[in-house]
């Protein structure tokens, strides 16, 4: 059977292979995709990588516990070292596409394994062949679903991939080059959205190849659901949290979920890549909402969806926070310097003379300066002028990607020990929200540049000196 569309495709949960009517997908715009003529494009939502770092750029010299002067800056928050570029970028809008690309659950076979290369040959029949044994392998074949589009994100560069991510690592920057070994699936998992309203956005594990099959061998989690159908978890799982209260002022961390390759909803595994699945929750879904983390293993994503974005600060309300911020004439209450925050526009190479710089554990705000360092306390520790707290020294890097913010509050807290600068309600949320990494770890980690948190709280509250005058 050939499907009709573009093959790249994705699969529904368990349920809709016994539901067919059940037509959960999900859509994004890839480059060259446009609206018809006069209309404008419908808009499913946003993804967002969090922590896109500059590769190979330096550390300021207080992170590096020296005292000589300030030196480069490692975050580019709100875009990717490089420049976004074709499919590999750091924020992603999906809309609806000019034809229906998703597939839905067909027909499943039980085959002997000898001939499962003949039954995968078709590129234009989608499947996900399930490895029991050396002997026996149950195929899902998919048919053309015009209902829905579908979206694939992983590390391949192939033309199925949709978005191209690469691991960050944290705090540090992007995983680059060929010594470096991604934890990525080169096909991670798939999006599938209505093309009705309300646009429902539902995310699957894995993606399908160029041959447009998913392949899930011998070792793979795989089991029969209790109505004979198959189900399956990646390598290194697909992981999702839901944050409680929608993603406003009043959120709250969820509780981290995996997503199994039919959409289903699971417990997390002992560790990332273990054969035992967890225990099914069958109270909760793989439908995307405003807020929800995906994780995948050396990436994770926010999604935004269109409701919660007008909800955001857009970069205007942003840009008028610095001014309005600088407009106060906060001086250095030691060297008695007026300190402003940069334009984005000027780029974040380095801290200039009239840079903000913060001691993260007391929150007092400083210009640039050479003394304290308390080197039999550790390298980087600076010891406060006003307070004598000691602690890390960094220059305060106001937040730029929008769509991270929870409010559009005031910048009156800094992440530690990294400095970057949002509304007190957004550093709190992603101060309290635990990302995972590596097998089995869990850290807080500021959503600008990836760097994990530390102190007691994970941020402060900036404190001031005004103007003297």
């Amino acid at each position: 059977m050939v499907l009709e569309g573009n093959p790249d495709v994705g699969s529904p949960r368990t349920l809709d292979l016994q539901h067919p009517a059940n037509k959960g997908s999900c859509i994004l715009s890839s480059p060259g995709e446009d609206a018809l003529p006069g209309e404008e494009p419908i808009k499913y939502g946003e993804l967002i990588v969090l922590g896109c770092c500059e590769e190979g750029s330096e550390e300021t010299e207080a992170q590096r516990g020296e005292v000589t002067g300030p030196r480069a800056h490692s975050c580019y928050n709100g875009c990717l070292a490089n420049g976004d570029k074709g499919r590999r970028r750091s924020r992603l809008a999906l809309s609806r596409r000019p034809h229906a690309n998703g597939v839905k659950p067909d027909v499943m076979h039980h085959i002997s394994t000898p001939l499962i290369s003949k039954a995968l040959s078709n590129r234009g029949q989608h499947s996900i062949s399930y490895t029991l044994s050396r002997s026996h392998s149950v195929i899902v074949e998919y048919t053309h679903d015009s209902d829905t589009d579908m979206f694939q994100i992983g590390r391949s560069t192939e033309n199925m991939i949709d978005f191209v991510v690469t691991d960050t690592s944290p705090g540090g920057g992007a995983i680059e080059g060929p010594s470096a070994q991604s934890t990525i699936s080169r096909y991670a998992c798939r999006i599938l959205c209505d093309r009705r309203p309300p646009y429902t956005a539902r995310i699957y594990a894995a993606g399908f190849d160029a041959s447009s099959n998913i392949f899930l061998g011998e070792r793979a989690a795989k089991w029969r659901t209790p109505d004979g159908l198959m189900d399956g978890l990646t390598t290194n799982g697909v992981l999702v949290m839901h944050p409680a209260g929608g993603f406003s002022e009043d959120s709250a961390p969820g509780v981290w979920r995996e997503i199994s390759v039919c959409g289903n909803v699971y417990t997390l595994r002992d560790s990332r890549s273990a054969q035992q699945r967890g225990k099914l929750v069958e109270n909760e879904s793989n439908v995307l909402q405003d807020g929800s983390l995906i994780d995948l293993c050396g990436a994770t994503l926010l999604w935004r969806t269109p409701a919660g974005l007008l909800r955001a600060p857009t970069l205007k309300q942003l840009e008028a926070q610095r001014q309005e911020a600088n407009a106060a004439r906060p001086q250095c209450p030691v060297g008695l310097s007026t300190l402003a925050f940069p334009s984005p526009a000027r780029g974040r190479t380095a801290p200039d003379k009239q840079q903000p710089w913060v001691y993260v554990r007391c929150g007092h705000v400083h210009g640039y300066h050479g003394w304290g360092c308390r080197r039999e306390r550790g390298p980087q520790e600076r010891e406060c002028p006003l307070c004598r707290l000691v602690g890390p020294y960094v220059p305060l890097w106001l937040g730029q990607e929008a769509g991270l913010c929870l409010d559009p509050g005031p910048p009156s807290h800094a992440f530690a020990p990294c400095g970057h600068v949002c509304s007190e309600k957004t550093a709190r949320y992603w101060a309290q929200t635990p990302l995972p990494h590596g097998t089995h770890a869990f850290h807080a980690a500021c959503p600008f540049c990836g760097a994990w948190l530390t102190g007691e709280h994970g941020c402060v509250r900036l404190i001031f000196q005004g103007p003297l005058d």
